[in-house]
């Protein structure tokens, strides 16, 4: 663990309740939200012993740098992730399934593609370090809690990640609207890297060029193209059909 940081919204702070409240260094609440929610979580927080401050919603917003605080923050150590994606990879039990984000820099888009990849159980996202998002407090709400519990990769270089992932029998699927066959004909039962690139722009040139496979998501309607979150989401959850 290392320096605190800050977690704000009932998700976020309650998912490190449940699963580390030891790491929890103290939670402010406003005193004059006394809804169920308010109490039921008050009530969580006293039980696992966790120090609980008073603070006006404009020391919440100011402490969480938002207004979508929801009357809760807490201040918390970092946790421990695996030092390395080798380090994750080596201890998954099972065929692995990563998500890929290739240049998805909008926080909430990153909030929603690891709360959706938490949902589906990958065992990590992996995105460059140039021109993606990083995990900051606004994440964190959004992903209600997932970035707590999905290993976030930023690497230096996505294409030579993507070669060591296919080093090690993993298969790398780009999603792609001009790709000849939908992800429903394409097989995701085994060691999978599922690859999206942001709305519009999409892949790079190099990291398309690199993946084994490329699908598309039938589109059906007028628009032609769905949001980043939402493609993981039927792209995860399609393994997930295949795999169960």
């Amino acid at each position: 663990m290392s320096s605190p940081k800050v977690l704000f919204g009932f998700h976020a702070v309650g998912v490190r309740l449940k699963t580390a409240p030891q790491s929890i260094v103290e939670v402010y609440f406003e005193p004059t939200r006394r809804d169920a929610r308010m109490r039921e979580f008050l009530s969580r927080a006293t039980d696992a012993g966790v120090r609980l401050i008073e603070a006006d919603g404009l020391r919440l917003a100011k402490l969480a740098g938002s207004h979508g605080h929801q009357g809760v923050a807490a201040r918390v150590l970092v946790l421990r992730a695996p030092h390395s994606l080798d380090d994750l990879l080596d201890a998954v039990v099972g065929p692995p399934l990563l998500l890929v984000l290739d240049g998805v820099t909008d926080p909430h888009n990153l909030g929603a593609c690891l709360r959706v990849a938490d949902g589906a159980g990958a065992h990590a996202v992996i995105a460059p370090k140039d021109h993606a998002a990083g995990i900051n407090a606004t994440v964190a709400k959004v992903a209600s809690g997932a970035a707590e519990t999905v290993p976030y990769f930023m690497v230096t270089n996505l294409a030579r990640t993507l070669g060591e992932l296919k080093e090690r029998s993993i298969w790398c699927v780009g999603a792609s609207d001009d790709a000849p066959r939908t992800l429903y004909q394409a097989d995701f039962s085994g060691p999978l890297a599922l690859v999206l690139g942001a709305e519009g722009t999409g892949m790079r040139q190099l990291t398309r060029k690199t993946c084994d496979d490329l699908v598309n998501i039938p589109m059906r309607g007028a628009v032609e193209s769905l949001n980043v979150s939402v493609a993981s989401g039927i792209c995860l959850y399609e393994a997930v059909r295949q795999r169960s």
